[in-house]
């Protein structure tokens, strides 16, 4: 049953896999209304199913306690990071998982390298850790504002292409050093399209209830719209590698945006295949000790061991 399901997701996500080495033009190669021939009743459906998957192999992770998983979204504005995450990790031990946005850099972080605000959120073993946008800020808003470079300070570094690609290099190198640590690095872009963003940045113009979330620093980035789809473009092509590769997530319907991300995620975690752990015969005679121990203070009349009265067949087996 497990192997079926793993061999379906694999097959669900990978036209949304960015193949490594390949040349990504993101408006030609990427719909953002893509949906697999899926109905939105469908879509619900497999979500709660691929929620319920996450929550089972989330305990496992933690349990094993030897692999972490980052998960970084990186979108444009409105392109629903937060709303996927929310529905996405709904079934999950919040206590494993731990989200982290990224907003300008402190005077404190532009003191250090550019990863390293990154590197001090990462998971630790045993946890899911998600970055709502993440360290690929440093090739797509540093790009496409410059002034932001100026303010790393950086000793003699090279402008324009030479320092993109450098970038790329020592990021793809960070992800695999994380990756050969048991560090499983997860990475999706959520795909939007202009006129859905469009629509969404009125949304939250027209509805009282999101006035809050429109900032009109919003609109003025969406002026670089081209520039941004270029980056992107180009960070696709040099970042998806094979101990990391990028998913392209079709954006413009929430409902299946959230079903791949769920996904990609899934497939991830049951690629590491967690097995909570099993204890020795040491530890099994101190069960054994603790639950006769237990079934002896059970009151009259009650069962000795309520759990395996409600079901049977289902414990290690009776004491010797």
């Amino acid at each position: 049953m497990a192997d079926r399901s793993a061999r379906r997701i694999a097959e669900f996500i990978e036209p949304l896999r960015v193949k490594p080495g390949s040349a990504v033009d993101l408006a030609e190669d990427f719909d953002p209304r893509y949906k697999a021939h899926l109905t939105k009743p469908e879509g619900v459906e497999l979500l709660k199913t691929g929620v319920a998957l996450l929550a089972e192999y989330q305990a496992r992770l933690a349990a094993q306690d030897t692999y972490g998983v980052l998960l970084c979204l990186q979108a444009l504005d409105a392109g629903g990071k937060d709303g996927t995450i929310r529905h996405v990790m709904s079934g999950v031990n919040p206590q494993g998982v731990k989200v982290s946005s990224f907003k300008v850099p402190s005077a404190e972080e532009l003191d250090h390298d550019y990863l390293w605000r990154y590197a001090r959120r990462l998971p630790a073993r045993g946890d899911i850790a998600i970055f709502n946008r993440s360290h690929y800020e440093e090739v797509l808003v540093v790009r496409v504002h410059p002034q932001v470079l100026d303010r790393q300070r950086l000793p003699g570094a090279p402008h324009g292409k030479a320092l993109w690609k450098r970038r790329y290099r020592e990021i793809n190198d960070w992800e695999r050093y994380l990756t050969d640590n048991g560090f499983k690095v997860v990475k999706v872009f959520l795909n939007l399209s202009k006129e859905e963003q469009r629509a969404r940045f009125l949304k939250r113009i027209d509805l009282p209830e999101k006035n809050w979330k429109f900032s009109a620093a919003d609109v003025r980035e969406r002026r670089h719209w081209d520039e941004y789809q270029e980056a992107f473009s180009e960070m696709l092509s040099a970042t998806s590698t094979t101990w990391a590769p990028w998913y392209v997530v079709p954006a413009d319907r929430k409902w299946f945006a959230r079903i791949c991300a769920a996904a990609v995620l899934a497939h991830t975690l049951m690629e590491i295949d967690p097995q909570y752990p099993t204890v020795g015969a040491e530890v099994r005679e101190e069960l054994r000790a603790a639950r006769r121990e237990l079934e002896a203070e059970a009151p009259k009349g009650a069962p000795a061991d309520p759990f395996e009265a409600d079901h049977p067949g289902t414990g290690p087996g009776r004491p010797q």
